[in-house]
Protein backbone atom coordinates (compact mmCIF):
# COMPACT_ATOMS: atom_id res chain seq x y z
CA UNK A 1 0.00 0.00 0.00
CA UNK A 2 1.13 3.43 -1.03
CA UNK A 3 0.60 6.87 0.75
CA UNK A 4 -2.23 7.23 -1.89
CA UNK A 5 -4.06 4.68 -1.09
CA UNK A 6 -6.24 5.94 2.65
CA UNK A 7 -6.62 2.60 4.88
CA UNK A 8 -9.19 0.99 5.86
CA UNK A 9 -9.80 0.43 9.86
CA UNK A 10 -7.17 -2.36 11.17
CA UNK A 11 -8.54 -2.72 14.26
CA UNK A 12 -11.68 -4.62 12.98
CA UNK A 13 -11.83 -8.67 13.97
CA UNK A 14 -13.07 -8.36 10.67
CA UNK A 15 -9.58 -7.23 9.05
CA UNK A 16 -7.56 -9.08 11.75
CA UNK A 17 -9.17 -12.47 10.22
CA UNK A 18 -8.04 -11.41 6.50
CA UNK A 19 -5.03 -10.44 7.24
CA UNK A 20 -4.06 -13.66 9.41
CA UNK A 21 -5.59 -15.64 6.26
CA UNK A 22 -3.17 -13.73 3.88
CA UNK A 23 -0.03 -13.61 5.79
CA UNK A 24 0.07 -16.29 8.49
CA UNK A 25 3.86 -15.98 8.73
CA UNK A 26 3.35 -12.61 10.70
CA UNK A 27 0.54 -13.91 13.11
CA UNK A 28 3.40 -14.62 15.80
CA UNK A 29 5.10 -11.72 15.73
CA UNK A 30 1.49 -9.86 15.73
CA UNK A 31 0.83 -12.38 18.71
CA UNK A 32 3.91 -11.25 20.38
CA UNK A 33 3.82 -7.20 20.03
CA UNK A 34 -0.07 -7.42 21.64
CA UNK A 35 1.11 -9.53 24.27
CA UNK A 36 3.63 -6.43 25.20
CA UNK A 37 1.03 -4.23 24.49
CA UNK A 38 -0.67 -6.10 27.10
CA UNK A 39 1.51 -5.43 29.70
CA UNK A 40 3.24 -2.55 28.87
CA UNK A 41 -0.27 -1.22 28.86
CA UNK A 42 -1.04 -2.31 32.55
CA UNK A 43 2.82 -0.46 33.68
CA UNK A 44 2.94 2.33 32.00
CA UNK A 45 -1.03 4.64 32.22
CA UNK A 46 0.26 7.83 29.73
CA UNK A 47 0.83 7.50 26.74
CA UNK A 48 4.79 9.17 26.45
CA UNK A 49 5.91 6.07 28.86
CA UNK A 50 4.31 3.73 27.36
CA UNK A 51 5.69 4.37 23.95
CA UNK A 52 8.85 4.70 25.36
CA UNK A 53 9.01 1.53 26.45
CA UNK A 54 7.98 0.47 23.37
CA UNK A 55 11.32 2.02 21.80
CA UNK A 56 13.04 0.30 24.76
CA UNK A 57 11.72 -3.07 23.40
CA UNK A 58 12.46 -2.36 20.00
CA UNK A 59 15.99 -1.14 20.58
CA UNK A 60 17.17 -4.03 22.24
CA UNK A 61 17.08 -5.97 18.93
CA UNK A 62 18.41 -3.37 17.00
CA UNK A 63 18.35 0.58 16.57
CA UNK A 64 16.68 0.61 13.13
CA UNK A 65 13.95 -1.79 15.04
CA UNK A 66 12.98 1.22 17.23
CA UNK A 67 12.38 3.74 14.07
CA UNK A 68 10.56 0.83 12.16
CA UNK A 69 9.21 -1.87 12.08
CA UNK A 70 11.22 -2.86 9.16
CA UNK A 71 15.00 -3.82 10.76
CA UNK A 72 16.47 -3.63 7.50
CA UNK A 73 19.90 -1.34 7.14
CA UNK A 74 18.98 -0.93 3.43
CA UNK A 75 15.47 0.42 4.31
CA UNK A 76 16.81 2.55 6.90
CA UNK A 77 18.90 4.40 4.52
CA UNK A 78 16.23 4.29 1.73
CA UNK A 79 13.76 5.84 3.93
CA UNK A 80 15.98 8.58 5.34
CA UNK A 81 17.24 9.56 2.15
CA UNK A 82 13.56 10.15 1.03
CA UNK A 83 12.69 12.67 4.23
CA UNK A 84 16.07 14.43 3.06
CA UNK A 85 15.48 14.75 -0.70
CA UNK A 86 12.29 15.75 0.02
CA UNK A 87 12.87 18.77 2.33
CA UNK A 88 16.15 19.87 0.11
CA UNK A 89 13.66 20.25 -2.65
CA UNK A 90 11.09 22.10 -0.76
CA UNK A 91 13.87 25.11 0.25
CA UNK A 92 15.76 23.38 3.41
CA UNK A 93 18.95 25.24 3.14
CA UNK A 94 22.13 25.14 5.59
CA UNK A 95 21.81 28.58 7.18
CA UNK A 96 18.15 27.69 8.44
CA UNK A 97 17.72 26.33 11.79
CA UNK A 98 15.76 22.61 12.06
CA UNK A 99 14.25 21.08 15.01
CA UNK A 100 13.26 17.02 14.59
CA UNK A 101 10.84 15.35 17.00
CA UNK A 102 11.45 12.33 17.17
CA UNK A 103 14.61 11.99 15.64
CA UNK A 104 15.82 8.69 16.64
CA UNK A 105 18.90 7.27 15.87
CA UNK A 106 19.34 10.18 12.73
CA UNK A 107 17.94 7.87 9.71
CA UNK A 108 17.47 11.24 7.89
CA UNK A 109 19.07 13.36 11.32
CA UNK A 110 22.21 12.36 9.79
CA UNK A 111 22.16 13.40 6.45
CA UNK A 112 20.10 16.96 7.77
CA UNK A 113 22.77 17.54 10.02
CA UNK A 114 25.92 16.85 6.78
CA UNK A 115 23.58 19.38 4.72
CA UNK A 116 23.07 22.08 7.88
CA UNK A 117 25.25 24.66 9.16
CA UNK A 118 26.82 23.52 12.80
CA UNK A 119 24.65 23.68 15.60
CA UNK A 120 21.99 24.12 13.41
CA UNK A 121 20.12 20.84 13.92
CA UNK A 122 18.35 20.19 16.92
CA UNK A 123 16.90 16.69 17.16
CA UNK A 124 14.61 15.42 20.43
CA UNK A 125 13.71 12.32 21.24
CA UNK A 126 11.59 10.52 24.45
CA UNK A 127 14.15 7.88 24.48
CA UNK A 128 16.94 7.83 26.11
CA UNK A 129 18.08 3.74 24.38
CA UNK A 130 17.71 5.67 21.06
CA UNK A 131 19.64 8.87 21.79
CA UNK A 132 22.70 6.81 22.89
CA UNK A 133 22.12 5.03 19.54
CA UNK A 134 22.32 8.23 17.52
CA UNK A 135 25.08 9.33 19.00
CA UNK A 136 26.80 5.92 17.61
CA UNK A 137 25.45 7.37 14.27
CA UNK A 138 27.18 10.31 15.18
CA UNK A 139 30.96 8.87 15.22
CA UNK A 140 30.18 6.35 12.41
CA UNK A 141 29.15 9.20 10.04
CA UNK A 142 32.04 11.69 11.46
CA UNK A 143 29.72 14.66 12.31
CA UNK A 144 31.21 15.52 15.61
CA UNK A 145 32.04 18.80 14.27
CA UNK A 146 28.66 19.66 13.24
CA UNK A 147 28.12 20.10 16.97
CA UNK A 148 24.22 19.04 16.75
CA UNK A 149 21.96 18.91 19.67
CA UNK A 150 20.76 15.89 21.01
CA UNK A 151 17.77 16.07 23.86
CA UNK A 152 15.46 13.57 25.96
CA UNK A 153 11.92 15.19 26.10
CA UNK A 154 9.00 14.39 28.31
CA UNK A 155 6.31 16.03 26.11
CA UNK A 156 5.77 18.31 23.60
CA UNK A 157 5.61 21.63 24.97
CA UNK A 158 8.85 22.25 23.86
CA UNK A 159 9.00 24.57 26.77
CA UNK A 160 13.13 24.70 27.09
CA UNK A 161 13.49 25.56 23.51
CA UNK A 162 13.75 29.43 22.36
CA UNK A 163 10.63 31.17 20.94
CA UNK A 164 10.66 31.94 16.79
CA UNK A 165 14.14 29.81 16.70
CA UNK A 166 13.31 27.29 14.19
CA UNK A 167 12.99 27.41 9.80
CA UNK A 168 11.67 23.92 9.96
CA UNK A 169 10.26 21.28 11.94
CA UNK A 170 9.89 17.90 11.17
CA UNK A 171 8.25 15.03 12.37
CA UNK A 172 8.51 11.26 10.84
CA UNK A 173 6.51 8.73 11.87
CA UNK A 174 5.87 10.51 14.91
CA UNK A 175 1.89 11.36 14.65
CA UNK A 176 1.18 7.82 13.20
CA UNK A 177 2.11 6.94 16.49
CA UNK A 178 0.36 9.10 18.43
CA UNK A 179 -3.08 9.95 20.38
CA UNK A 180 -4.97 12.97 19.76
CA UNK A 181 -4.41 14.97 22.76
CA UNK A 182 -0.38 14.59 22.64
CA UNK A 183 -0.60 15.79 18.86
CA UNK A 184 -2.80 18.67 19.99
CA UNK A 185 -0.15 19.27 22.85
CA UNK A 186 2.16 20.13 19.63
CA UNK A 187 0.28 22.05 17.45
CA UNK A 188 -0.37 23.98 20.79
CA UNK A 189 3.35 25.00 21.49
CA UNK A 190 5.07 24.56 18.09
CA UNK A 191 3.68 28.16 16.62
CA UNK A 192 6.00 29.85 19.28
CA UNK A 193 8.79 27.74 18.23
CA UNK A 194 8.49 28.83 14.19
CA UNK A 195 10.51 31.39 12.66
CA UNK A 196 8.75 33.87 10.74
CA UNK A 197 8.30 32.35 7.62
CA UNK A 198 9.27 28.84 8.99
CA UNK A 199 7.43 25.39 8.43
CA UNK A 200 6.47 22.61 10.62
CA UNK A 201 6.27 18.59 8.64
CA UNK A 202 4.89 15.90 9.70
CA UNK A 203 3.57 12.33 8.56
CA UNK A 204 0.89 10.58 9.55
CA UNK A 205 -0.84 7.47 9.15
CA UNK A 206 -4.05 7.97 6.81
CA UNK A 207 -7.51 7.13 6.65
CA UNK A 208 -10.15 8.45 4.89
CA UNK A 209 -12.73 6.19 6.97
CA UNK A 210 -13.37 5.54 10.72
CA UNK A 211 -10.29 7.22 13.32
CA UNK A 212 -8.82 3.95 14.76
CA UNK A 213 -5.75 2.69 16.43
CA UNK A 214 -4.03 -0.83 16.43
CA UNK A 215 -3.27 -1.81 20.09
CA UNK A 216 -1.74 1.30 21.74
CA UNK A 217 0.83 2.02 18.73
CA UNK A 218 -0.35 2.88 15.77
CA UNK A 219 -3.08 5.83 14.71
CA UNK A 220 -5.10 6.41 12.13
CA UNK A 221 -6.15 10.13 11.57
CA UNK A 222 -8.70 11.64 8.64
CA UNK A 223 -6.67 14.63 7.11
CA UNK A 224 -9.44 16.95 7.85
CA UNK A 225 -9.22 16.22 11.54
CA UNK A 226 -5.57 16.93 11.63
CA UNK A 227 -6.50 20.43 9.76
CA UNK A 228 -8.79 20.88 11.96
CA UNK A 229 -6.97 20.99 15.41
CA UNK A 230 -4.35 22.79 13.68
CA UNK A 231 -6.69 25.41 12.81
CA UNK A 232 -7.85 25.65 16.63
CA UNK A 233 -4.34 26.68 17.64
CA UNK A 234 -4.15 29.46 15.00
CA UNK A 235 -2.26 27.18 12.09
CA UNK A 236 -2.71 26.54 8.71
CA UNK A 237 -2.00 22.76 7.33
CA UNK A 238 -2.25 21.37 4.33
CA UNK A 239 -1.83 18.26 2.90
CA UNK A 240 1.68 17.68 0.56
CA UNK A 241 0.39 16.10 -2.81
CA UNK A 242 3.44 15.94 -3.96
CA UNK A 243 4.75 13.53 -1.08
CA UNK A 244 1.61 10.99 -2.04
CA UNK A 245 3.72 10.34 -5.43
CA UNK A 246 6.90 8.73 -3.59
CA UNK A 247 7.11 5.31 -2.14
CA UNK A 248 6.03 5.76 1.74
CA UNK A 249 3.32 4.32 3.35
CA UNK A 250 2.37 7.66 5.50
CA UNK A 251 0.88 10.71 4.37
CA UNK A 252 2.52 14.35 5.12
CA UNK A 253 1.37 17.40 6.09
CA UNK A 254 3.02 20.90 6.41
CA UNK A 255 1.67 23.33 9.05
CA UNK A 256 2.80 27.48 8.94
CA UNK A 257 1.50 30.16 11.26
CA UNK A 258 -1.80 30.96 9.22
CA UNK A 259 -0.86 34.52 8.09
CA UNK A 260 2.82 33.17 7.40
CA UNK A 261 2.12 30.70 4.74
CA UNK A 262 2.87 32.77 1.65
CA UNK A 263 6.28 33.35 3.11
CA UNK A 264 7.21 29.64 3.94
CA UNK A 265 11.25 28.95 3.34
CA UNK A 266 10.27 26.79 0.47
CA UNK A 267 8.12 29.13 -1.56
Amino acid sequence: MRATEPAGNRSTLAHQVRYALRHPGRVPAHARRAARDAWLRLRYRDHISYYRAVMASDAARSAEAAVGHNPSREAWARIGRMQFDYLVGHGLQPRHRMLEIGCGNLRAGRLFIDHLDAGHYYGIDISPHILLAAQDTLVAEGLQSKMPYLALADDLTFAFLPDAHFDVVHAHSVFSHSPPHVIEECFAHVGRILAPGGFFDFTFDRTEGEEHQVLHEDFYYRTRTLTELAAKHGLDARFMDDWEKLPHRQSKMRVTAAPDRARTVGS
